[in-house]
């Protein structure tokens, strides 16, 4: 009796330490994925003048290019649900445009600023659920909401100039991210792969940009070359790593660490690229990433009082 009563324990205790190595694990995912996107964001911006339908072309290349080699050495090969398309074509299309907006950001504002409008996108996925999932919010995260777009003012800093107008297109980046997220989440409820629902979200960004392409092509140096490519291979990283992240974790358990990208972005800027921000931005951080801490920490305690009862 008191053999399986030790062995109860020690089976509890391998079980914690499981999990606790899986939290890890999805951790350290999570942090390579935003240290991956932001290189990504870095290396789009030291790319120079080429036009920014350009840069989001190559950076979707590159990425449908490792998809069609992980999906040659799978089973199902390109095979997609016919219940999943109105889903991928709506990804595809808020992705795309969401993407393409972030990037026109990224040339035009600090690189820190570019990535914290993109990362509200969570609380863009919060609204659109209500529409596109049906999924109520708690008042914990209609309050968490509001704050976050008040911290995000004080990045626009709205004052009537042209100036804003860069910053509201990089707004318009975290809509289009988080919209495109409620559909990944739907057609994961639908059982669809990971890698087709990248590749499509890749090849149909490849399709709307080539024609500026084509009709608007700026030559490049090698340099340029180089640094689109390492965008695409940075872009990769953040793309797998967080697929990844989330296998091991639960959203709700790792998700907050997402935002470290706003941080590595911020490093990035000051040390190559001599970019301060200002006051009214660094309080929009605080404000948006204290927000995304508070909300993880109470989602957190609320999941552990369930299952205790």
């Amino acid at each position: 009796m008191s053999r399986r009563t030790k062995g109860g324990k020690t089976g509890g205790r391998e079980r914690n330490m499981k999990l606790n190595n899986s939290h890890v694990k999805g951790i350290l995912c999570i942090l390579a994925a935003a240290l991956g996107f932001s290189l990504m964001t870095f290396f789009v911006r030291i790319s120079g003048d080429v036009p920014t339908m350009q840069k989001a072309f190559f950076r979707n290349a590159f990425a449908a290019l490792v998809t069609i080699v992980l999906l040659l050495n799978s089973e199902e090969k390109f095979h997609v649900k016919k219940e999943s398309w109105p889903d991928i074509a709506f990804r595809c299309i808020f992705g795309t445009s969401g993407l393409i907006c972030n990037f026109y950001a990224i040339d035009r504002l600090g690189i820190a600023d570019a990535n914290m409008l993109n990362k509200l996108s969570p609380f863009f996925a919060i609204l659109l659920s209500v529409f596109i999932l049906k999924e109520m919010p708690s008042a914990l995260d209609i309050t968490a909401t509001i704050i976050a777009f008040i911290g995000a003012l004080f990045i626009i800093r709205p004052g009537g100039d042209i100036s804003v107008v860069p910053a509201l297109i990089g707004l318009y980046g975290g809509f289009g991210a988080g919209t495109a997220y409620v559909f990944v989440r739907k057609l994961g409820g639908k059982g669809e792969r990971t890698p087709i629902i990248v590749l499509c979200f890749s090849v149909f960004s490849c399709l709307v940009t080539a024609p500026f392409l084509i009709f608007q092509y700026h030559p490049m140096s090698a340099r340029q070359w180089i640094c689109l490519i390492l965008a695409g291979v940075a872009a990769s990283l953040g793309q797998f790593g967080i697929t990844s992240a989330y296998k091991f974790a639960p959203a709700r358990e790792i998700s907050v660490f997402d935002y470290t990208q706003v941080i590595f972005a911020a490093i990035l800027g000051m040390v190559f690229l001599q970019e301060t921000p200002q006051l009214l931005s660094v309080v929009g951080y605080v404000i948006i990433i204290g927000t995304a801490l508070v909300r993880w920490y109470y989602t957190l305690k609320r999941h552990t009082m369930e299952n205790e009862q």
